[in-house]
C-alpha cells in the first residue's frame, strides 16, 4: 500500500519510489529568492514564445509553421519543401552540440530553466495546485484526509484546470501544423469533419493532464535520457549546484552544529524531484536552484553568510581552481558551430524561392512517341512558388541536340503566391536530325529574382537505324 510517511532521502534509492515499489508522492514547498525570480521570467518569456509564434508572421507565414497538407515548412522566415528538410540535419546538429556545450560549462541548466516539460509543470501546473490546495503542508494533510466534500471539490477544481490549460497547451500545439485561420474554423465545426486533428488534439490534451497531474517529476527521474547522459558530459570544472560541505559539516542544530547547516531540510522540502542536494549530484537534480533560495533564505535568518548552497563546480567546492576552457568545451564549441555554419551555407544555397522538379511522363504507356514527323517525349513540371508574392517562370533546354524543340518553353508562367503550377511539355526531335538517346538539361528560370534552377531528363527513343528519313 502506498505511503506518504517523510522520508528521508540517500543515494540508494529514488526517493518517489517506496520499498514495496508504490509511488511516494512529493509535495514540494514553495520558496522565494533571486533565483526563483528570474526562473519564473525566463519562465513565462518561453511561454510567451510558445504561444506567440504561430501569430508572428514573417514573409507572408507565421514565424515557425509546419504546412504538412501542402508539404511546406516555414521557420523564420525560411521556407522549405520535403526536397530541402535534409538542411535540417545540419541546424538539429549544431543545436544538439550546443546543448552540449552548455552542459559540459552549466550542467543541466536546460532542465531546471528551459525544458518545455519543466517550464510547464513548475509555472503553471504547480502554480494552480498552491493555489487551489495551498502549500505543502496544507496538500499533504489533504491527501492524507479522507474523501469529504472539501476534498471532491478542491480536486474537481484543481483537476478541472489541469484540463483547460492542457487543451490550451495542445492547441497551441497544433497551430504549428494547421494554419490559425483553419484552427478556428475547426473549432466551430463537428470534430468528425477533421477527425486526424481532433484526434491528436485529444490524445496531447489526454497525455499532458496525465504527465503534469500524475505523473509530474517520475518523467524526469524514470523517462529522460538526459540526466543520464549528463556525466558523460560534464566534468569535474562544470557548474552545478552543490553542497559546501567544508563549510556545512559537521552539521546540526542551531547553536549546537560546528558547521553552517543546521539540518533544518529546507533544501529538501522544497526539491521538486524529492533528494538531498547534500548527498552530492544526483541523476535526479534538475538545477532549479529552488535549494540555494531555501538554504539562502535559513542562512540570512540565522545570521549566517549565503552560499551554502550555490552554483559551482565540483574543483570551486572543495577551494580547488575552477578551469573555464577545457577540451570538451572547445570540442562542442567548435561541432556546434560546424553544424550552425553548415546549415546557414546549404540553407543559402538549397533554400531558393521557388523550387522545380522535371519527371518524365509515359504516354499511353510508351515512354516516348516516334512516327514519321520524329520522337516526341513528355515530361511534367512542378514549380512551386514559396515566397509571398506574385511570380512567373520560364522553360529552356540547353544546349539541346540539333533541331529538337521544346513545346511550351519560353512561355511565361503566371504563378500566384505560395502557389503551385504542374505543366507538361514536349521535347521534339525531327526524325532527320534525330540522333538517339540523349540526356537533356531543363533550365527554368523563376521571377522576380531570376532564379536558376537546372534539371536533367533522360530523351528516349528507338534506335536511329531503324527509323526511316521522310
Amino acid at each position: 500500500m502506498a505511503t506518504n510517511a517523510p522520508k528521508r532521502p540517500n543515494l540508494d534509492s529514488v526517493t518517489t519510489i517506496n520499498e514495496d515499489g508504490s509511488r511516494y508522492f512529493l509535495q514540494p514547498a514553495d520558496v522565494r529568492g533571486k533565483w526563483t525570480l528570474w526562473r519564473r521570467i525566463f519562465g513565462f518569456f518561453l511561454i510567451a514564445v510558445y504561444v506567440l509564434l504561430p501569430w508572428i508572421p514573417i514573409n507572408g507565414a507565421p514565424a515557425v509553421f509546419f504546412d504538412v497538407e501542402n508539404r511546406q515548412f516555414h521557420v523564420f522566415g525560411l521556407t522549405l519543401v520535403p526536397q530541402d528538410l535534409w538542411v535540417m540535419f545540419f541546424g538539429i546538429s549544431g543545436l544538439g552540440f550546443t546543448l552540449f556545450f552548455v552542459t559540459a560549462l552549466l550542467g543541466r541548466l536546460w532542465c531546471g530553466w528551459a525544458c518545455p516539460y519543466t517550464v510547464f509543470l513548475d509555472h503553471i501546473f504547480r502554480r494552480i495546485e498552491r493555489i487551489v490546495e495551498g502549500d505543502a503542508p496544507a496538500r499533504k494533510k489533504l491527501a492524507a484526509a479522507p474523501w469529504t466534500t472539501q476534498k471532491i471539490i478542491k480536486r474537481v477544481i484543481k483537476h478541472s484546470l489541469y484540463a483547460l490549460c492542457a487543451t490550451l497547451i495542445a492547441h497551441v500545439f497544433i497551430s504549428y501544423f494547421v494554419s490559425l485561420e483553419r484552427l478556428y474554423q475547426y473549432m466551430g465545426q463537428s470534430p468528425l469533419a477533421h477527425a486526424t486533428s481532433f484526434g491528436i488534439v485529444i490524445f496531447l490534451t489526454a497525455v499532458l493532464w496525465f504527465c503534469f497531474g500524475y505523473f509530474r517529476e517520475q518523467f524526469c527521474v524514470i523517462m529522460c535520457p538526459y540526466g543520464r547522459l549528463q556525466s558523460a558530459m560534464t566534468d569535474d570544472d562544470t557548474i552545478n549546484i552543490g553542497y559546501d560541505e567544508t563549510r556545512g559539516e559537521p552539521r546540526g542544530a542551531k547553536g549546537k552544529a560546528e558547521g553552517d547547516c543546521i539540518d533544518c531540510k529546507r533544501c529538501v522540502t522544497v526539491c521538486p524531484t524529492g533528494i538531498d542536494i547534500r548527498n552530492g549530484l544526483q541523476m535526479e537534480c534538475i538545477g532549479c536552484a529552488a535549494c540555494i533560495d531555501a538554504c539562502d533564505e535559513i542562512m540570512v535568518k540565522v545570521d549566517r553568510p549565503k552560499g551554502l548552497i550555490r552554483y559551482d563546480s565540483l574543483n570551486g567546492l572543495n577551494g580547488k581552481k575552477h578551469r573555464f576552457l577545457r577540451p570538451r568545451v572547445f570540442a562542442y564549441t567548435a561541432l556546434g558551430l560546424l553544424g550552425l555554419c553548415a546549415f546557414a551555407f546549404t540553407a543559402s544555397r538549397n533554400a531558393r524561392p521557388y523550387t522545380a522538379q522535371v519527371s518524365k511522363v509515359a504516354m499511353a504507356g510508351q515512354p516516348f512517341q516516334a512516327d514519321a514527323a520524329g520522337v516526341r517525349n513528355f515530361y511534367q513540371l512542378r514549380f512551386l512558388n514559396k515566397r509571398n508574392v506574385d511570380a512567373t517562370y520560364t522553360v529552356q533546354l540547353i544546349d539541346p541536340p540539333a533541331g529538337m524543340i521544346l513545346s511550351g518553353g519560353d512561355q511565361k508562367i503566371p504563378i500566384g503566391p505560395r502557389g503551385e503550377v504542374t505543366r507538361q511539355f514536349v521535347a521534339i526531335s525531327p526524325i532527320d536530325s534525330y540522333q538517339g538517346r540523349s540526356t537533356l538539361t531543363f533550365r527554368i528560370i523563376g521571377e522576380p529574382g531570376d532564379v536558376v534552377i537546372e534539371q536533367r531528363a533522360a530523351f528516349l527513343g528507338p534506335n536511329p537505324e531503324t527509323l526511316d528519313s521522310p
